[in-house]
């Protein structure tokens, strides 16, 4: 998840202030650094020349290894926890040779370093399973692309699958290998049995294509604007999806849905806007396309003086990840920092914490949580910081 907003300092202010007993400051250590740019062992957080924009980088960890995709440098990299970069694979056109990783490598040869080419064009959203085995979505060259009139939606995006070495297998479509390309890819998740979730976005809403892990098609998902569920009983009102993440151990959505009532100018009597009202988590079983259960998201609260009076303002959190078991972490920014929030789908509990992100590491955020309960960071300032925070204590055991 990533986060390029600029955060509110009256917020801030008025959180810390508010600090009590039960929020938890959950231990950070820094791991390693990169520099910005296009060589192997840097990250080119810019538009490279020529290019008509700035390209998403996003990264996975798994097993204490960091996989990052390099959209603007057309690369995907893959360093350990100490900083080592154990191998690349990398555009030609866009890439310098690697200097200090070997390359056309031998299937029987024994080398620790390595890199391979793929024409790698804009590298986006990357998972790993348990293989190790590197999935990436891609975009196809303009010409390439197509144009589906009935959904008045554009047919672009593929997902890449590599080996645990780097070496391309095959790619996703719609229906599997060598498939029709897919709409905006917006998550990537790997699940039981090293099977994966696509979830896409269309105009009428969203689809999730859960596949196998061998590219067979299992089941797909298609989640209409027009319904979208709200609890028993509950006030009308708008509502939105805000995320939608896979289960790292069933075939099970988190679907996080914010609804909003509207506001009105008492004097008036004339609606002026609309403000959250709640916020739900619902799980899906992809199977059957059925809703099991929700569980409500409290929302974030901290005082404002408007006219003398102190008021309640109320904020929405955003989903971070889904760890084993049913669990969730939610996150909200702060002053120096993030507000998590933990709750279990399947027991209610329910407990709020805290991570430590500095200001000048906020030009660039992206989260990464681990099906054990890992959240690691990639951060920008003057240089990329891959960091982490290991949840066993904060949760109470180990998720």
């Amino acid at each position: 998840m990533k986060l390029l907003w600029p955060l509110l300092a009256a917020v801030f202010l008025v959180f810390c202030s508010c600090f009590g007993a039960d929020v938890s400051s959950i231990e950070r250590e820094d791991l390693f650094s990169l520099d910005i740019g296009p060589m192997e062992d840097q990250i080119a957080m810019y538009k490279l020349e020529g290019d008509s924009g700035v390209k998403r980088t996003d990264f996975a960890m798994r097993d204490g290894l960091f996989y990052i995709a390099d959209g603007n440098g057309g690369k995907i990299v893959r360093y350990n926890s100490y900083g080592d970069l154990l191998f690349m694979i990398y555009n030609e056109e866009t890439n310098p040779q690697p200097a200090s990783l070997k390359t056309n490598i031998e299937d029987s040869a024994q080398v620790t370093r390595w890199a391979f080419s793929y024409p790698l064009r804009e590298p986006g959203v990357i998972a790993v399973d348990s293989r190790k085995h590197i999935y990436a979505g891609d975009r196809l060259a303009h010409e390439q692309r197509r144009f589906d009139p009935e959904n008045e939606v554009l047919l672009d995006g593929i997902i890449l699958h590599f080996d645990a070495d780097g070496r391309f297998i095959e790619y996703l479509g719609q229906e599997g290998i060598g498939g029709n390309p897919f709409p905006l890819i917006t998550g990537l998740y790997t699940s039981i049995r090293n099977e994966l979730a696509v979830v896409c976005r269309t105009p009428q809403g969203w689809n999730i294509y859960w596949y196998s892990s061998s590219g067979t098609l299992l089941n797909l998902v298609e989640l209409k604007n027009s319904a979208i569920p709200s609890p028993p009983d509950w006030p009308a009102g708008v509502s939105s999806v805000d995320s939608i993440m896979a289960a790292p151990d069933a075939r099970r959505l988190f679907i996080k849905v914010d609804y909003y009532r509207d506001t009105f100018d008492e004097s008036t009597n004339t609606r002026t806007g609309s403000e959250p009202d709640s916020s739900v988590i619902w799980i899906l079983d992809v199977e059957d396309g059925s809703y099991l259960s929700y569980i409500e998201v409290p929302l974030f609260e901290y005082p404002v003086t408007e006219n003398g009076r102190t008021l309640t303002a109320r904020m929405l959190y955003s989903m971070m990840g889904a760890l084993r078991d049913g669990k969730v972490f939610l996150y909200f920014p702060i002053e120096r920092g993030y507000s998590i929030l933990f709750l279990d789908t399947e027991s209610k509990e329910q407990r709020r914490g805290y991570i430590r992100v500095d200001d000048e590491e906020l030009q660039f955020n992206d989260f990464h949580l681990s099906a054990e309960g890992i959240i690691s960071a990639l951060l920008v300032d003057e240089k990329i910081k891959l960091v982490w925070w290991r949840t066993d204590s904060f949760v109470g055991e180990a998720p």
